[in-house]
């Protein structure tokens, strides 16, 4: 008798992977990590970027250096959550791109200072599965970069780049665009790029200035370190204002 029925939509496994159901996908992939976000009270990440290449073992340019640097940078930061939490009402969370390399490192720095910590995976045909640092409950695996990149930036009060490849690129030139263009809601927000000879080697800002591409002040948009030590002493007063800042606007933007 039951087989009579026809199966209903939301159960219809190939409509919901078709070009036609493109749309829900999409939504789903707003909607099911918001949901786990909420349910664990996170609203405040700190996101590092990175190449998923980097190893502790490679030393061929010397890159191992960023693989430590990044889980020592996560461990610090991870590690002032009860300081911020006092402060600021709200905790912070260190969110990767959930893959190897400067992902992994940054995952397990975090979870070395007993921190819960995000992976926003994605399918790719290489190099990208779970690293195992990151925690079960705040893993997510994405379809879509774009839905994967709202993710880092919507919650981020910072954003730390690490040397990188195509990937950390296009991350980085993403976000500085948004704060550029003033499409991000968050003044003062801290861009660092992590290991100033590297990006001062590969990408001349300076150059891209004195062309007129970009004005003077663009530069501004983020800061050169090298340190974990200085990095620590530069963003976290800015984390806290920041949080401090989202919750006003959120009284502001939406009484109880």
């Amino acid at each position: 008798m039951k087989d009579r029925f026809p199966i209903r939509a939301f159960d219809n496994r190939e409509f919901l992977h078709s070009r036609e159901a493109r749309a829900i996908r999409i939504m789903s992939e707003y909607m099911e990590p918001e949901k786990r976000f909420k349910e664990l009270n996170i609203r405040h990440t700190v996101v590092f970027f990175g190449s998923a290449r980097i190893n502790p073992e490679n030393d061929k340019h010397d890159t191992a250096r960023y693989y430590h640097a990044a889980a020592d940078l996560a461990f610090e930061l991870a590690s002032l959550n009860a300081e911020i939490e006092r402060e600021t009402g709200n905790p912070i969370y260190i969110c990767t791109g959930g893959g190897p390399g400067i992902m992994e490192a940054a995952n397990m720095g975090a979870q070395r200072a007993g921190a819960l910590t995000i992976g926003l995976n994605i399918e790719l045909p290489f190099e990208q599965s779970p690293n195992k640092y990151i925690s079960p409950e705040l893993s997510f695996q994405f379809h879509y970069f774009f839905m994967r990149k709202l993710w880092f930036v919507y919650q981020a009060k910072a954003i730390i780049i690490f040397p990188g490849g195509l990937g950390t690129m296009d991350e980085l030139f993403e976000v500085m665009t948004l704060v550029q263009t003033r499409k991000l809601e968050k003044m003062n927000f801290p861009i660092v790029l992590f290991g100033e000879s590297f990006w001062r080697e590969v990408v001349n800002f300076d150059k891209l200035a004195e062309y007129g591409f970009i004005e003077p002040h663009d530069l501004e948009i983020f800061h050169y370190s090298s340190d974990v030590k200085e990095c620590i002493e530069y963003l976290k007063p800015r984390i806290m204002d920041l949080i401090r800042n989202t919750k006003q606007l959120a009284v502001m933007k939406f009484p109880l």
